[in-house]
């Protein structure tokens, strides 16, 4: 089991940390009293185990990749951190400690936008936001020397946050971007849901060849026909080639989820056909993609 241990000041971004990693299929706990991490660890790596007379691949992937959120929230409890990290070790659990801070001008000035309190304002009333953060610095300051990872995010976006924790954690950071393909027919209605809308409607309609009209483009003669056109051929390279080309921008300003729809008329035909080749193009170029056939 991969384990990482995400901590650090607050306000230095670890809810978006811990947002990046969900995406990515961590299973990930938030505010978890430090005397907890070995207990849950065991029970992770429990989860982990295939079952009995199961094939390897149909083992449990929950606690495969797990993050643990423990922070200066915890209060006093906080200062049992160090001695659940031992017992870790002690176990023979590997582990990776992710520390995120951030400079005090920036700390402040995003408590004042989130209007959010710092944890330590909330434990000691009457104690100033920089007052908190300065203490918490010296509370967290044994724990950021023996992090495996130490990122400062003061001069980072959201959206190059994110960038960072998935270059760093991503099986396959091309995978962090899951794209969404339908076919549609614009007599039902266009999805409420979809970022591109591609009309192939301009081409050449099988429902009007008889031997194809109750077929789909899932068949090799719908899909031969849709194809023959010269039209249907350049069309469909300059939709790829857009598509190709958007797709690491989109991934690079944090977006996790595209989708993209193609409709033509009833949705059973020129739609199909091109949902499912701009799949295989997405796939063969690295990146997660699930087609779905609505009028079908």
């Amino acid at each position: 089991m991969r384990l990482l241990i995400v901590t650090g000041i607050s306000g230095a971004g670890k809810s978006r940390a811990v947002n990046a990693l969900e995406d990515m299929g961590w299973l990930c706990v938030d505010n978890l009293p430090p005397r907890l991490a070995p207990a849950f660890a065991q029970l992770l790596r429990n989860a982990a185990e295939p079952v009995s007379g199961a094939p390897a691949k149909s083992s449990n992937f929950v606690g495969r990749r797990a993050a643990i959120v423990m922070d200066a929230r915890a209060g006093a409890a906080f200062s049992e951190v160090y001695g659940a990290l031992d017992a870790l070790r002690a176990e023979g659990q590997a582990y990776e400690l992710l520390f995120l801070e951030a400079d005090d001008e920036t700390l402040s000035r995003r408590f004042k936008e989130t209007r959010r309190q710092h944890p330590l304002c909330a434990q000691q009333p009457g104690l100033g936001v920089s007052e908190a953060i300065a203490a918490e610095r010296r509370l967290l300051e044994p724990l950021r020397a023996c992090a495996s990872i130490t990122l400062d995010t003061s001069q980072l976006s959201p959206a190059q946050c994110r960038a960072r924790i998935v270059e760093r954690f991503a099986e396959n950071p091309q995978r962090t971007l899951r794209v969404r393909l339908c076919s549609f027919g614009f007599k039902a209605g266009t999805p409420r849901d979809c970022d591109l809308l591609f009309d192939v409607r301009c081409l050449p309609n099988p429902f009007y060849v008889p031997e194809l009209k109750e077929r789909t483009g899932l068949e090799p003669d719908v899909y031969d026909y849709v194809l023959s056109f010269e039209e249907s051929r350049e069309l469909l390279n300059k939709i790829q080639d857009m598509l190709l080309f958007l797709l690491p921008l989109y991934q690079k300003e944090g977006k996790n989820t595209l989708s993209a729809a193609f409709g033509c008329t009833g949705g059973r035909h020129r739609s199909v056909v091109f949902a499912e080749v701009v799949a295989e193009a997405v796939r063969g170029a690295g990146y997660e993609a699930h087609v779905e056939h609505r009028d079908i």
